[in-house]
C-alpha cells in the first residue's frame, strides 16, 4: 500500500527554501517507494486562492483532505504563517482534515519565533480535524547547509511519535481493522 502524501507550501515565492525543507522532511521520514507525493506550491495559485467558489481550489483541498500525511509549510510572517496558507486552510469546514496526519513546518530567520509551528499552526490543523504527531518543526533558513542533518533529527522524532501511536492503535478494543 502506498501512502498519499501532500506538501502544501504557503510561501508567496515559488520554489522556495520552505518548499525544499518540506520535501526533505518527507524524504527523511518515509521509506522510498512507500508513498506518492503531491506538492501544492500555493504561490502557483495566487490567481484563485481568494476566488469563491473555485473548482481548482476545491479540487486541491479535496486532494489534501484525502491524504494520509500532509506537511503544511510556511515562512514565518508577522510571528505566524502566511495569509496564503491561511486562505487555503480557511476553505475547509470543521473536521475537513479528519483522518489526515499533519506536520506543521515554519521557516524563519532566527529562533525568535521557533514556537510558531506548535502554538500557531498546529492548533489550526487540529481544529480542522487533523492529527498532529508532536510539536511543529521550525527551521532556520540560514542553516540550509545543514538541512539534511537538521531535518533528519526532526524526522526521527516524528517517526518515534508515530510508532508509539501505532503501538497504542494496535491494542485498541473493539477495532477490527484500522483505516
Amino acid at each position: 500500500m502506498s501512502l498519499k502524501v501532500s506538501i502544501i507550501v504557503g510561501n508567496p515565492k515559488p520554489k522556495s527554501r520552505t518548499l525544499k525543507v518540506a520535501e526533505t522532511l518527507v524524504e527523511k521520514l518515509l521509506a522510498p517507494g512507500s508513498y506518492e507525493v503531491e506538492v501544492i506550491d500555493l504561490a502557483d495559485h495566487t490567481d484563485e486562492i481568494f476566488a469563491w467558489p473555485s473548482e481548482k481550489m476545491a479540487a486541491l483541498n479535496a486532494s489534501v483532505a484525502a491524504s494520509d500525511l500532509a506537511v503544511f509549510a510556511s515562512p514565518t510572517y508577522k510571528a505566524t504563517y502566511t495569509g496564503l496558507l491561511k486562505a487555503f486552510l480557511d476553505r475547509y469546514p470543521a473536521n475537513g482534515l479528519a483522518g489526515v496526519t499533519a506536520i506543521p513546518v515554519l521557516t524563519g530567520a532566527d529562533l525568535t519565533h521557533s514556537m510558531g509551528p506548535t502554538v500557531n499552526l498546529a492548533p489550526l490543523l487540529v481544529e480542522l480535524g487533523a492529527s498532529v504527531p508532536g510539536r511543529g518543526f521550525y527551521f532556520i533558513a540560514g542553516q540550509m547547509d545543514h538541512l539534511d542533518e537538521i531535518v533528519q533529527t526532526a524526522a526521527d522524532e516524528y517517526a518515534a511519535n508515530l510508532r508509539r501511536l501505532a503501538n497504542v492503535a494496535s491494542e485498541l478494543r473493539g477495532i477490527t481493522s484500522l483505516v
